[in-house]
Formats: structure tokens, sequence, C-alpha cells
């Protein structure tokens, strides 16, 4: 089969306008016509938009596009599969329009393409006729220090003069003394005579008390790079980084030896950006000035959702929203079973993020309900399932799985007292190991690990103790810690709910994939990133489900076919003599009991899976019975297709709510900045090595092909002739 390609019709520096019923369309800008192959790689077809671009650098520029009769959902393409998707979508299309946004802080904008001629870091980094600039602010700084008997308010401010008075006179100075009473500098050459001395006076001001000397130092040669603190550097770029985020350290050293006469190393650019970047994008009281205008803004966007924000005390808050596409598809197609899981996202350190997370057809992770707090406390915890219980539409029985930390045990039951409530079976066996300590050889310990998982999957309670004595012949103390575990809440031979074969679920490695890793967001935008994720992975699931052709879920087929062949050497004895037709036994070495009525076997499998069985199947065969009716609903196509069809809406603007919002007096919530302390430790954040660069790719001179020059080019002359000619 050939390769198969498409048209594509770039359009770029343009914007998209939402219309009430959540359609967006796209004008303005540029467009440019090319070709995309099934079988590039996602490199390739960079490489491509860049040349067909006049070689624009697309370092900040993602890559989204519609699926067929859809505008109201941009797909993302950030890899192979990505392109490898949209070429298959889009095969019986005459055109695919891709569009190249710049993106900003994880969310992306709209602006107009640079011209061709103008080189790219010009879009970034502002020009200004030479020294102008630097001339009128060391002119204005010249005089931030008058001499003897100048008044400052405190040692503070007197040191924020003398830093500017050096900057502008460009010499170094240290500290002699340095408190909250008394300031003593000297010029750093060593044959400078200049020194200062400040200090508190009678009248409680801080004033300069005493200056011996004049510069005698050559400032031409001065390292000004030394007077380029980080806090100052955050300080003058701070504006120009809210308005151009993807300002770069190069960027600004060359900026701030231009237009301030200081030279910068890349290292102090970076720490300088960092510290700027914090104060920009994480102030906490606006960000939790702007949860109200949030919430609202989700309700009037996403119709049916709830979402909840409440102001405590000392300075704390509780968010808590859950999507109406969430709730829907949990009603309609997921199983009744929650997972509750707290989410530490890495680079906000001061927030948690607690969920309540249910599992469609496929095994796939479906959150249901999230809320922001402060930590994982029982309070939080108790606040957050009253709020999931209020929102929840289905009334019936539901399982929830989790670690049971935090008082767990007993609010679950509490809030919903129908409901069953078990372990998450990743975190009891990691408890288990705890409990082997350094006498244990490693190949015993995995021996006692491989024993308690075949007690965990254990569907009777024979075979659950056979695993237990095992376990109790290498330990009693090991055996009687699992015993006090309470086996109903971890092993399939006791437990009341239905996990329906889901023991574990990755929500929180989800999660933090979707989070940038490189710097904390606020809340707002955390909490949007999450919702654009999901409102991506909705559609994309429902769009790969209106492809399935069987009954039930590709993961559910392939285990019934397995079940299948394990029940064609089973046979049905005979039927059982109680008088009713539809319960028989089955002899697989011993003899198992199928009761087609109640969808049970003494075996136990078939209950805890939602699947029949081996046995069951063998009797369906004997009776010529549909084994796709004995399924459970959630394993069915139709089901998983109800669970993805409802979807998620844009919320337009948000990161900036309109000016004219009174947000502090949005439902009584008040300004309510976090107070957080420096975590312990050093930073994990690094500045990126200024060694490593971006390569460009290598092109022959003489076929003009990529990969490798005219040295190593093995193409034969005739082609290559022929190229030139075409050229």
């Amino acid at each position: 089969m050939g390769s198969r390609q498409i048209v594509a019709v770039l359009q770029i520096g343009g914007e998209f306008t939402t219309d009430d019923d959540g359609r967006m369309t796209y004008s303005g800008g540029e467009a440019h016509a090319m070709h995309v192959k099934s079988g590039w790689t996602f490199k390739a077809f960079k490489h491509e938009i860049s040349s067909t671009l006049n070689n624009l650098k697309l370092d900040t520029y993602v890559f989204k596009y519609f699926l067929p009769r859809n505008n109201k959902t941009l797909i993302s393409i950030s890899n192979d599969k990505d392109l490898k998707r949209m070429v298959e979508f889009h095969a019986e299309s005459e055109t695919t329009y891709i569009y190249v946004i710049k993106k900003v802080d994880n969310r992306v904008i709209m602006s107009p393409v640079a011209d061709s001629s103008t080189p790219a870091d010009s879009a970034i980094t502002g020009t200004t006729p030479d020294g102008s600039k630097r001339q009128k602010i060391c002119a204005s700084w010249e005089n931030a220090i008058t001499g003897v008997g100048h008044v400052f308010e405190g040692p503070k401010e007197f040191r924020d003069a003398l830093h500017k008075y050096a900057i502008a006179h460009r010499f170094h100075y240290r500290f002699i003394k340095n408190d909250s009473s008394r300031v003593t500098v000297e010029c750093t050459d060593e044959g400078c005579p200049w020194r200062m001395h400040a200090s508190k006076s009678p009248a409680k001001e801080f004033m300069i008390k005493k200056v011996v000397g004049s510069h005698t130092c050559e400032s031409e040669t001065v390292k000004s790079h030394r007077l380029a603190s980080q806090k100052w550097v955050a300080s003058v770029i701070k504006d120009k980084l809210r308005d151009s985020p993807n300002y770069r350290p190069r960027d600004i050293a060359n900026d701030l030896q231009r237009e301030y006469g200081l030279s910068l190393n890349y290292s102090q650019a970076w720490r300088g950006k960092l510290i700027a970047r914090k104060e920009l994008y994480s102030p906490h009281e606006e960000a939790c000035n702007q949860l109200p205008w949030f919430r609202d803004r989700i309700l009037v966007t996403n119709p049916g959702s709830v979402a909840t924000v409440v102001a405590l005390e000392d300075s704390k808050f509780r968010f808590f929203v859950a999507f109406h596409a969430s709730l829907h598809g949990f009603e309609h197609g997921c199983r009744p079973l929650l997972f509750l899981d707290v989410v530490s996202v890495k680079p906000n350190k001061h927030w948690k993020l607690l969920a309540a997370t249910s599992v469609d057809g496929e095994g796939d992770a479906f959150p249901v309900a999230l809320a922001v707090v402060d930590d994982e406390s029982q309070e939080n915890w108790h606040w957050f399932l009253e709020q999931l219980k209020a929102s929840l539409p289905m009334p019936g029985e539901i399982t929830f799985i989790s670690t049971g930390k935090s008082g767990l045990w007993n609010d679950v039951s509490l809030i919903f007292p129908d409901s069953y409530h078990g372990y998450n079976v990743n975190f009891f066996i990691e408890e288990f190991k705890t409990q082997l300590d350094g006498s244990w050889s490693e190949e015993v310990k995995d021996i006692m690990v491989e024993h308690l998982k075949k007690a965990i999957y254990s569907c009777t309670v024979d075979e659950f103790n056979h695993y237990i004595e095992l376990i109790k012949a290498e330990s009693d103390k090991l055996a009687e810690w699992l015993m006090e575990a309470k086996p109903d809440r971890w092993s399939d031979a006791f437990f009341k709910g239905s996990r329906l074969g889901q023991y574990t679920c990755s929500i929180s490695e989800t999660i933090s994939d979707w989070i940038p890793n490189r710097y904390e967001l606020p809340v707002v935008q955390l909490l949007d990133t999450i919702r654009c994720n999901l409102m991506e992975t909705i559609y994309i699931r429902r769009e790969s489900s209106n492809t399935w052709s069987e009954v039930l879920t590709p993961s559910a087929n392939q285990k019934m076919q397995e079940e299948v062949s394990k029940a064609l050497s089973l046979g049905v004895v005979c039927s059982a003599e109680d008088g009713n037709s539809n319960v028989f036994e089955v002899c697989d070495g011993s003899v198992y009991v199928v009761n087609i009525d109640t969808w049970e076997c003494t075996c136990g499998k078939w209950r805890a899976s939602g699947i029949p069985c081996p046995h069951a199947l063998a009797v369906f065969e004997q009776t010529e019975q549909n084994p796709l009716d004995y399924c459970a609903k959630y394993f069915k196509t139709e089901c998983y297709r109800m669970t993805y069809a409802v979807s998620i809406n844009p919320i337009p603007d948000v990161i900036v709510p309109p000016a004219s919002a009174d947000l502090s007096q949005s439902a009584g919530l008040q300004p309510c900045p976090i107070l957080t302390r420096r975590q312990v430790g050093r930073p994990k954040e690094k500045p990126a090595d200024p060694r490593i660069t971006i390569k460009r790719a290598v092109r022959c001179s003489r076929c003009k092909g990529y990969g490798h020059n005219k040295a190593t080019c093995k193409v034969p002359l005739t082609v290559t002739a022929a190229v030139s000619s075409q050229v």
C-alpha cells in the first residue's frame, strides 16, 4: 500500500472566535499550502512547516486542527502518533486546515507571523536607540545619593538607592557593616579611598553621616555584572516578561547590556527571569480572587456543572469542580466505581488536588470531580466527599477505592452509607513490603509479594486461605498483619463491592503529565489546563469509539476471546437436580456450579470481573446462548460511547477576568494569599545549559537531500544531474 498524503492549509497569525453554541471560527492571518504524508515523523512535519513559513522558528508554536465535521474542539499534534491520526482522520477530505498557534505558559495565543525579512527574535526583544535609555536612566540615578545628611526611610531604602547610585557611576562596593541600624560600604577597588557610612539618627531617621574620599577607580573597566542582583534584574524585566512570556535569558542579558550598561552571564539572566516569573504568575492573592470568576465562567459555559469555592480562616480556600460532561459520563457509562486519590503537582507545592476518578469500559481513567485544597487533611476530604455526594446524580451503590488515609474509612461510610470501600491494591502491596525488613532475602521477598497478589485476586475462600497459609509458614507476624488489615477490604474472596477487575487507577500520573513541570501555575490556570486536556481526551476517545464495530470494547472483547479458548476443553457434566434448568455443573478438575439467572459461578471469577468465566462460557456453548448477553453493560461499546457523549465546552478569556469585575466582593470571598514557607532543600529547577543548541538539519548541496553532506552522498550522478536541472 502506497504512502497516503493530504493537502494541508497552514493558518498563522489570525484569531479564533467562539459563537453561542461553542463553534469556533478562524479569521485573519496568512495561509500557506503544503502536503502532509502519512509516513512522516513529527520532526519531518515541523521541518516542512518551517520551510513553508520562510524558515520560521517553531520552538514557541503548537499545531492544532479540527476533526472532520467538528469545529468545537481543537486537537493537538505533538508527536508521531498524533500526526498519523490526523492523516487518517482526513483521508477522505479534500483539504485539511492546520493552525500554527503561538503558545504562552501552556496556553496559546494568536499573534501575527513576523515578516520573513525580520529576525525571529525581534518579536520578543525590543530595541531602543543605542545608549538613549541608559543615559536617561543614569541621569536620574546619579543623584540617588546626594551626600552627608541625605535621609532615607530605613536601611532597605538606603541599600536600594546605593545600588542605583553604583550603576549610574559604574563602580562596585562591598558591605563592611550591614544590619538594621547601620550600613557601611566601601569601593572594592584596591586603590580607591571612597567609603560611606549611614545609621539611625537621634530622631530615628536613617541618614548618611559620613562620606570619605571620592572615586579614583577606572569606571570603564568595571565588570558591572556584579551590580545586577537577581531581584534587581527581576524588577527590571517584569513588565517586559508579562508582555513576552518567552523572553529568553540571552535576550535579557543583551537588553540589560544595551539599556543599562550591565554585563550578565546566562545564569544570572535565567535566575532573574525565574524570580520575575514567580512574581508574575504565582500571585496567590490574585489567583484566589479569580476563583469566584472562574467558578461563574464554568457554570455559564458548561450548564449542569457543579463548582464551589469556599474561603476559610488562616488565608486558606477550597475549590470543587465537577463538569457536566464528567457527571453525565459517570452516570450513563462508567462503572459504579470511584477511586479517591490525592495528586501532588510538583511545581505547585502549595496546593493538593483531591480527585474522584471512575473507569470506562476500556479500563482508562475518567475524572469525575476535582478539588484544590491546601493539604490532604481529614477535614478537606470530608468536605470533598460532601460536595461529591451533592453533585452525583445517581443514588445507587458506589464502590470506593482509596488508601484509607486521612480518615477516609470513616468518612466514606458516613457520607455514603450504602457504599462499599476497599484498598487501592498498589498501595496495599507497598504497605506489605514495608513489613518485610532487612532480614528477608530479595528472593523470599518476591515470593511473599507474589503470594499476597494471589491472595488478593483469589475469588474463593479456600484459595485465599491457601495463600495465607503459605505466608504464615514463613512468618506468623505477616499473616497476622494481613488479617488485621481486614480481607474484606482487599481480597476478591471477601470484598462485597463491584470492582469489576479494576484494582488501581493512574489518574495521578495522567494529571501530572498534563501540568508543565518547569514552573508553578496559578490555581486558575492549573485547573483550566486540566480542563483543556480533559476536553481533548473526551473528544479523542469518542471519535475513536465511533470506529468500533464489536458489541464489546476492544479490551473486553480480547478478554472474552481468551476466556472462550479456556472453555473449549471443559464439559458440562449435568444440570443441577433442584429442578432449576438454569443451574449447571461444569467439570474443570473440580466441579463448579454455574447459575445463569444470578450470573454466578462458584469459582467467583464471573462476579469479580463482570465477564463470564470459562465455566459459564462452556454452559453457553452447551445451551447455544449468546455470552455477550451476560457481560456487564459497562464493557459494551454502546455504554462506552455514552461515557463520552457530552463534551466539555471551552471557557474564553480564562486567564484574565474582566477589569470591571470586583472579584473581592464575589460570593463573600476576600483576598486570601496563601502563607507558605520556602521548601527545604536545594531547588530542583536548573537553568538550561547554554551550550546545548538546536542543530539545524544537514542538507546535501549535491542531491538536495537531508541527513548527509556532499562528501558522503551516495546518490548516482545521473540522479543529481536531473535534480539540478529541475532546480
